[in-house]
């Protein structure tokens, strides 16, 4: 009977808590990102560690936006995509990823997302959270394989990488290398060396005067129109336009 009594205190206490009461407890959580999304991907809520994280001064800037207002245009698309694999009931639960911190340099994240349901079970749009893992991290400890090349590409993105250097140096095979990449990032060696490249031009189209010539040598690509052409693959525009966007958001 006392059980009985103790369930029904604790289901009145939670039926008496608000919903915006329970969300902003994830303020609580030191180096956490917590969104809620409706099922356009579109933000209506946010906590204050995403706020800080997206370089933005006031919530009212992202609410109601997608991931397009806040991310480049490759992640904001994989993003959404993600979205919808998880409404169609595809959870994601402590993926570990490697994406941009608010300085533009890049870091290790523990990501989970879910559906967010009404009583009847039908989609709403969904929920999610994202851990930054320091560098000491246990949870960390599966991807150390992965750590090495990583942190190499981004020191020497400038010049030539090969796979095999690379395998060499994480102490793994090229064909175990290649899938401990697909495994936690989603990518090949040879992919993730791109990105890292034309992420690394993209700040210096915008940070430096430097012509795009020069900005594609020493980012690591020896063909003007090679670099062209797979940074309008990636970011959906040319290393032109970003440049000229720039400019223009400055007058």
């Amino acid at each position: 009977m006392q059980r009985e009594e103790r369930a029904q205190d604790t289901d009145a206490l939670l039926s008496a808590l608000s919903v915006r009461q329970l969300i902003i407890m994830f303020d609580l959580l030191p180096n956490t990102l917590f969104w809620i999304k409706d099922e356009n991907s579109r933000f209506v809520y946010i906590n204050q560690c995403f706020l800080d994280h997206s370089n933005k001064s006031c919530v009212s800037q992202l609410l109601g936006k997608d991931d397009f207002a806040i991310s480049p245009p490759h992640l904001a698309r994989q993003y959404i995509l993600d979205d919808k694999k998880v409404m169609a009931g595809h959870l994601v639960t402590d993926r570990i990823e490697l994406n941009h911190l608010s300085s533009g340099d890049f870091g290790w994240f523990s990501t989970s997302k879910r559906p967010l349901c009404d009583d009847s079970g039908g989609v709403l749009g969904t929920y999610g959270l994202t851990q930054y893992l320091e560098q000491s991290s246990q949870a960390l400890s599966n991807v150390e394989a992965v750590k090495v090349p990583v942190e190499y590409i981004r020191c020497e993105y400038h010049r030539p990488i090969t796979i095999a250097e690379l395998a060499d140096l994480a102490c793994l095979s090229v064909s175990a290398l290649e899938r401990r990449f697909k495994k936690h990032l989603g990518k090949t060696p040879k992919q993730f060396i791109n990105e890292v490249r034309l992420e690394n031009a993209r700040r210096m189209l915008i940070d430096t005067k430097h012509s795009i010539v020069d900005i594609a040598f020493k980012c690591g690509f020896a063909e003007h129109s090679y670099f062209s052409k797979q940074f309008k693959q990636l970011f959906g525009v040319l290393p032109s336009q970003i440049r000229r966007q720039h400019e223009s958001s400055l007058n």
